[in-house]
């Protein structure tokens, strides 16, 4: 079992940054697949940014303005936003999931969820 925390959202600007943070407890991240995920009002929850061992995935939505990391030590991944847009707007979830098998891309291949963080983009 793995539970997750998201932390860093907030209200910001067009063109401005935020940070989210998923903090992990009861297992270590290095062992599991981890993404971020979000969804806006009507729409169904799309995968945003995904890390391994040794590889990032993004959704070519964020690609160059997201930036996916983790830090072993404290057992927490992090998205750096940069250059928000209003479509960015939503809440945002953090995944984890096997490291092995299943479509990175895809809500279905993470097991253990956070309970979101809201991402609010104002013009």
């Amino acid at each position: 079992q793995v539970q997750l925390v998201e932390s860093g959202g907030g209200l910001v600007q067009a063109g401005g940054s935020l940070r989210l943070s998923c903090a992990a407890s009861g297992r270590t991240l290095g062992n599991y697949a981890m993404g971020w995920f979000r969804q806006a009002p009507g729409k169904e929850r799309e995968f945003v940014a995904g890390i391994t061992w040794l590889n990032t995935y993004y959704a070519d939505s964020v690609k160059g303005r997201f930036t996916i990391s983790k830090d072993n030590a404290k057992n927490t991944v992090y998205l750096q936003m940069n250059s928000l847009i209003l479509e960015d707007a939503a809440v945002y979830y953090c995944a984890a999931g096997p490291l092995y098998g299943g479509n990175r891309y895809s809500v279905s291949s993470y097991s253990w969820w956070g309970q979101g963080t809201q991402v609010t983009v104002s013009s």
